[in-house]
C-alpha cells in the first residue's frame, strides 16, 4: 500500500479548501510537497502548480490532475445576517440543505456556517417533492445582523463544504472534493516515484485550476509545457451502485482498478502502451469507453493544445460524484500511480504516437 508519509499528504491535501478560482489552499500543499524531489517547481498566474523532473529534456510528458473543486460564492448579505450564495461547479442541490461549510474571507479565515432551508413542516407538497433553488437557500454563520455579518465575511468571498476526510475500512477513504483532488494527487505520487528512476524523457506533473469551470487551467498550462504527450487523472464513475445502469455506463467498481477509457479523447497509441505496460507489470484495470465521447475532463482541452497533444485518461472510480462525501479506494490510486509511473519510465523520448502509423 502506500507509504505513511504519501498517506500523511493526502490527508493534509484532502483537508485543504479550494473552490474554482480561489485554489490557494490546495496549491500551497501540493507545491511544497512537490519540493522535496522534483528538480523544478513553479505556480503560473492561473494558479496552476508544475513539478518537474529532468527539465531539458527535449520530449515532454504533462501528468494533470486537478485540484480545484465544486463549491459556491457570497451574492448578498441581508438585514438579518443570512448569507446568500450561488454555485460554483456543478452541484447536486439534493445535497444542500442542513451540510456545513466555509467561508473563507479575504484574511484567509474559514468561518462557519450551515446551508439552511425553510423547514419540511413549512414546505408545501410541491416543495417538498423538488430540489430547493439556489434562491431558497442560504447560509446561516450565527450572525445577528448584517453589520456582525459583514465583519466576517464579503461578496464574492469563496463557499467550501466542510473538510471531512476519513478512512472508511482499510482500503476506501470518503472526503469533499475527491473529485479532483485524488488525481492531482496520483501524478505527484508518480512524479516521486519517477524521481528515483533514470528517464529519458522530462516529466511535468501540474496540478491545474478552475477544470470545474471549464478547464481553464489545462488550457494555459498545456500551452506553457507544450507535451509531446500527456496522462491526465482525474475521477470516472463507479456504476456498483443501485440504479445505475451497466448496459449504458459500463462496469466499474471500487477497488478494482484503475479506469481507462477507449475514446476520441484517447491516443490508440498510448492506450495500447499502458495496457501493454498494465499487462507486463501485473497491474489490475478496468475499461470504459467514457460516458460521452469526448470532453468533460482536462483531457480533452490538453489533446487540443498546438498542433495536438498525444493523451490518455486515467479515472479513479468515484461514488457519490460532486456531493460532499465522495468514495474511492485507495487500491485504485495505488494502481493509477503505479501504471503512470511505469509508463512514462518505459518511454524512450522517440515516439511519435501517431495513429494507424505506429
Amino acid at each position: 500500500m502506500l507509504s505513511k508519509s504519501s498517506l500523511n499528504f493526502l490527508e493534509t491535501f484532502m483537508n485543504t479548501s479550494g473552490p474554482s478560482g480561489f485554489e490557494f489552499e490546495p496549491a500551497a500543499a501540493f507545491r511544497n510537497y512537490a519540493g522535496e524531489f522534483a528538480h523544478e517547481v513553479r505556480t503560473d498566474v492561473t494558479g496552476n502548480t508544475i513539478a518537474v523532473l529532468n527539465p531539458d529534456a527535449e520530449f515532454k510528458v504533462m501528468l494533470a490532475g486537478h485540484y480545484d473543486e465544486i463549491g459556491f460564492q457570497v451574492v448578498y448579505i441581508d438585514e438579518g445576517g443570512l448569507v446568500s450564495f450561488r454555485q460554483v461547479g456543478g452541484i447536486d442541490k439534493n445535497t444542500l440543505p442542513g451540510i456545513e461549510v466555509n467561508i473563507i474571507n479575504a484574511r484567509g479565515e474559514k468561518i462557519p456556517g450551515v446551508i439552511g432551508r425553510k423547514p419540511i413542516h413549512l414546505q408545501t407538497p410541491k416543495e417538498r417533492e423538488t430540489p430547493s433553488e439556489f434562491k431558497d437557500l442560504w447560509i446561516d454563520i450565527g450572525a445577528e445582523n448584517a453589520d456582525e455579518a459583514k465583519k466576517l465575511v464579503g461578496i464574492g468571498d469563496p463557499v467550501a463544504f466542510k473538510v471531512n476526510y476519513k478512512r472508511y475500512g482499510e482500503n476506501r477513504i470518503m472526503s469533499k472534493g475527491l473529485d479532483d483532488k485524488i488525481g492531482a494527487f496520483v501524478v505527484i505520487e508518480a512524479l516521486k516515484l519517477l524521481a528515483k528512476r533514470k528517464l529519458k524523457v522530462g516529466v511535468y506533473a501540474v496540478g491545474t485550476v478552475q477544470e470545474e469551470l471549464g478547464l481553464r487551467g489545462a488550457t494555459t498550462s498545456a500551452f506553457g509545457v507544450n507535451p509531446n504527450m500527456a496522462i491526465a487523472v482525474d475521477v470516472g464513475f463507479a456504476t456498483d451502485v443501485p440504479g445505475v445502469e451497466k448496459k449504458s455506463y459500463g462496469d466499474v467498481t471500487l477497488g478494482g482498478g484503475p479506469l481507462l477509457s477507449r475514446n476520441a479523447d484517447n491516443n490508440p497509441v498510448v492506450n495500447r502502451l499502458m495496457f501493454k505496460v498494465a499487462d507486463k507489470k501485473k497491474i489490475r484495470y478496468q475499461l470504459d469507453c467514457g460516458h460521452r465521447a469526448s470532453g468533460g475532463t482536462d483531457t480533452a482541452q490538453i489533446q487540443m493544445t498546438r498542433s495536438g497533444v498525444a493523451t490518455a485518461l486515467v479515472s479513479i472510480p468515484n461514488r457519490y460524484m460532486h456531493t460532499p462525501v465522495e468514495i474511492c479506494d485507495l487500491r485504485d490510486v495505488e494502481g493509477a500511480i503505479n501504471l503512470i509511473a511505469e509508463t512514462v519510465a518505459a518511454l524512450s523520448g522517440k515516439e511519435t504516437f501517431i495513429p494507424g502509423i505506429d
